[in-house]
């Protein structure tokens, strides 16, 4: 081959390279979107689907989706709206609703009006505006962990770095000390954030352990975030006690809630921000105005829900502490396995005589079943932030019936004896 003909045989091969190098490049993902964490309570789905399609039948207490019917007179409001139009709402919710919702507040012990409310398409947006409002990247959210796994999502997604205190499943996931929370405190932190009753934990902070917070939070000039969305889920004659109770607070309380469990209407999407910060509610205001406004047949379903007499609390409550009673009572007869006791929400976290959970959770659904049934838990390790932390632990939601919690365990109980061998 002359040196004109291998001169131009290689240019013609680089030519190829370049053309198969250019077919190959990608649009690239951000940093952000490859740090965001999967969920431990859904990443399991397309296991339990299979195994639904192996012909198995799956036991659901990964996740908190109440079987606890809807309120008829929610679902009323939207089958027998007389709509011509489904035109946008506002975008801090209707008038209506918000002057409703502040008057269920205040029956709660919550002094606030209508403008102290910002309606949100459900909870989650509702700490999405909040972190929004009050953060910018780079900044520090203290979170006693483990703590509700979103809370991950939400800061990944607003580049907020988490910092974790540990509260430990031998003190029943009681609050860290205030010096665990004071040494964590730095320049950049602008908030501390917990979950009242708390998920995954079930654990329900005292009046005492939220006016410590208060003093701590009014000493560095912090916001308090309390996600109240399990307010009326609390047991054993326990009383729930708001951060927007306590005075002294008004500028850095800021409270987040939910119709998605008080009303067993997850699917409604509508939450709130409630805070009487003027400056971070106008702030909050324009994240909404951002996303235009809040779905309306599920605010006119939001609306009707208050109309929901407080003998419907009464009877979900005593079913849920006997769900408790049941599925605590029947964790503890199996070897190995430790639990706390909730006193308010409907999980639990239990630790278990296994090193991996989440391996365990998914050889579960993969690979095992007990008379061709099976469980779906969550691993707990998607409910901290401290690597290593909950690797032997799962979340349960108490969100069956008794039989079926106690065929739930007895499988639980099978499947670690396999697990095991």
């Amino acid at each position: 081959m002359t040196m004109t003909k291998t001169y131009n045989y290689l240019k013609y091969i680089l030519q190829i390279c370049k053309r198969i190098s250019i077919l190959n490049k990608m649009p690239s993902i951000s940093t952000k979107g490859l740090l965001m964490p999967q969920s431990p309570i859904r990443k399991l789905v397309p296991y339990a689907e299979a195994a639904k399609k192996n012909g198995t039948k799956v036991y659901h207490l990964n996740i908190g989706q109440p079987d606890i019917e809807t309120p008829k007179v929610a679902l009323d409001a939207v089958k027998n709206n007389t709509l011509k139009v489904l035109s946008y709402a506002r975008s801090e919710g209707s008038e209506e609703y918000r002057e409703k919702l502040a008057t269920y507040y205040k029956k709660n012990n919550i002094n606030i009006n209508a403008k102290d409310i910002n309606v949100t398409t459900g909870g989650s947006e509702a700490l999405l505006f909040t972190i929004g409002s009050i953060t910018d990247p780079g900044d520090e959210i203290i979170i006693p962990e483990p703590f509700y796994a979103n809370y991950n999502g939400f800061s990944t997604a607003s580049g907020v770095t988490v910092v974790p205190v540990i509260s430990k499943i031998e003190e029943n996931f009681a609050l860290p000390s205030i010096e665990d929370f004071e040494k964590l405190i730095t320049s950049k932190t602008k908030a501390i954030l917990i979950c009242n009753p708390g998920n995954p934990t079930g654990y329900l902070y005292s009046k005492d352990e939220i006016q410590k917070l208060k003093q701590l939070v009014l000493k560095y000039d912090l916001f308090l975030i309390a996600d109240e969305v399990y307010r009326e889920f609390t047991y054993d004659g326990h009383q729930h006690h708001s951060v927007m109770s306590e005075p002294g607070l008004e500028e850095n309380a800021i409270m987040i809630d939910s119709v998605s469990k008080r009303y067993s209407m997850c699917g409604a999407r509508i939450g709130c921000i409630v805070s009487k910060n003027k400056e971070f509610m106008n702030t909050a205001i324009k994240f909404s105005q951002a996303r235009l406004s809040p779905p309306t047949y599920a605010l006119l379903a939001s609306e009707a829900a208050l109309d929901t007499p407080q003998n419907y609390f009464n009877k979900v409550t005593i079913e849920y502490v006997s769900r408790r009673n049941t599925l605590i009572s029947e964790l503890k007869q199996i070897e190995g396995v430790k639990v706390a006791n909730p006193k308010g929400a409907f999980y639990c976290v239990a630790e278990l005589p296994v090193d991996d959970a989440d391996h365990f959770a998914q050889w579960m659904l993969e690979k095992f079943h007990h008379k061709h049934e099976t469980l779906m838990v969550a691993p707990a390790s998607g409910f901290y932030s401290t690597k290593g932390e909950g690797k032997n632990q799962i979340r349960l939601a108490y969100v069956l019936n008794k039989v079926e919690l106690i065929r739930c365990v007895e499988i639980l109980k099978m499947a670690l004896i396999s697990y095991q061998k």
